[in-house]
């Protein structure tokens, strides 16, 4: 007997479950109706739901490939201006050795030059300061300078 009593509310509460169970299945299939595009019920809409995707795949590309091409332009740009910088750093570096071998004093003396973007270093060493200031002045002469870093040292002199 306590079997059956037991069985009753099992069975009662099984049905419910399946009720349950049962109404929530056309709410499900409405939701997921509504997040679905509704499919196409002709041969003729199916085209134009094809044609209109493939156009917008065309723009898509379109816009890609412009985007690479001003992409590539800029990097072409930036390169060459990286390279004409090097070469003027070179006809700057060449023009201040050439002042500088022009001048008596400075002539004979081992003074290297640095040139990165405009910006001239001076190292080595100078008889005196007029002489130092000199390579400044001359440096500064030259066209493309920008600044000069003068790290020019002043020679003790000779005993």
């Amino acid at each position: 007997m306590n079997q059956r009593m037991l069985a009753v509310p099992a069975g009662a509460a099984l049905l419910v479950s399946l009720a349950l169970v049962g109404c929530n299945r056309p709410a499900d299939e409405a939701q997921r109706a509504e997040t679905q595009p509704a499919a196409p019920t002709s041969v003729e809409q199916k085209v134009d739901q094809a044609q209109a995707s493939a156009q917008q795949q065309v723009e898509r590309a379109k816009e890609a490939a412009a985007d690479m091409a001003t992409d590539a332009k800029v990097a072409g740009k930036n390169a060459a201006d990286e390279v004409g910088s090097k070469v003027s750093d070179a006809v700057i570096t060449t023009s201040v050795n050439a002042e500088l071998a022009k001048d008596a004093k400075l002539s004979a003396l081992k003074i290297n030059v640095d040139t990165s973007s405009g910006r001239v270093a001076l190292r080595g060493t100078a008889p005196d300061a007029t002489s130092r200031e000199r390579a400044t002045q001359l440096a500064m002469a030259v066209k493309g300078v920008v600044s000069v870093d003068n790290q020019l040292t002043i020679d003790p002199p000779k005993s």
